[in-house]
């Protein structure tokens, strides 16, 4: 005789520890941390000394709308970011993808990328601006070079990580050199390469700063700058405001092109 009793379902186990997208938790975040200090700085356990109220940086940010300082400053900052970052990256994903599939290139050039990867670039931006001169080219070149050494370790680390099972059965299949790279390698190191540009334009966002501080009249850094010379902290934390959405977008951006690219994950 059969057992007629209901099977129960089996729950999936499968999920691979695949991220689900959580609408809403960031902004929370965001809204309670600016909630705790705007109570902070109203009750006094938080002096206004060293933070000011996040309803005066609010005020000071609608200002510089109104008034127009906002774009003056905020378009030569987003235009330096984007030529420096772009030949910066363009150049680390190719050197770095060159050093990934060549031994001989790997063997010259690695020692050389190793050298000078830890040196801070910030410390190096007298040099660039002595070699380029004061105006936009020492800028955009800073911020290149800040952006193209770790986008090399990056895209050359992704290239080495790609499963060599892939590759090899590609050459199984009779692939030319070229359909190998241009249908296993490059797919296979995308995801590295794209987390190395995040890594890489957050370090361009702090290289901007740091060009915009010398030599620059207009420019996000140059505001906070002369905010700081005058310990005007509504304006200097209205700056490091615009700082952060500009790294959040630079964020959403690189999530944009993954949920595009990488589709196939």
């Amino acid at each position: 005789m059969s057992d007629l009793r209901p099977t129960r379902p089996v729950p999936f186990r499968g999920g691979g520890f695949s991220p689900e997208r959580k609408r809403g938790v960031g902004l929370l975040v965001f809204v309670g941390l600016i909630g705790f200090l705007e109570f902070g700085t109203r009750v006094g356990f938080i002096t206004n000394l060293t933070m000011p109220r996040p309803t005066d940086v609010f005020w000071t940010l609608v200002d510089l709308w109104r008034s127009g300082l906002l774009w003056k400053h905020l378009v030569p900052s987003v235009t330096r970011l984007i030529v420096g970052a772009i030949l910066g990256a363009s150049a680390g994903i190719g050197v770095g993808i060159l050093i990934g599939l060549f031994s001989f290139i790997r063997a010259g050039l690695v020692p050389l990328v190793a050298a000078i990867f830890p040196i801070p670039k910030i410390a190096l931006l007298p040099l660039f601006v002595i070699w380029f001169g004061i105006d936009e080219t020492s800028k955009y070149a800073l911020i290149a070079f800040g952006t193209f050494t770790p986008t090399v370790v990056a895209t050359y680390g992704a290239v080495d990580n790609v499963d060599r099972g892939l590759i090899r059965m590609g050459q199984s299949f009779g692939l030319s050199w070229t359909s190998l790279v241009r249908k296993i390698v490059f797919p296979g190191a995308l995801p590295g390469i794209l987390s190395g540009l995040r890594v890489s334009l957050a370090i361009a966002i702090i290289l901007l700063v740091a060009a915009e501080m010398l030599g620059a009249e207009y420019g996000i850094g140059a505001y906070i700058l002369e905010a700081g010379s005058l310990y005007d902290l509504e304006r200097l934390f209205a700056g490091v405001t615009i700082l952060s959405i500009l790294g959040v977008s630079v964020s959403v951006l690189i999530g944009q092109v993954e949920r595009i690219f990488l589709g196939w994950r």
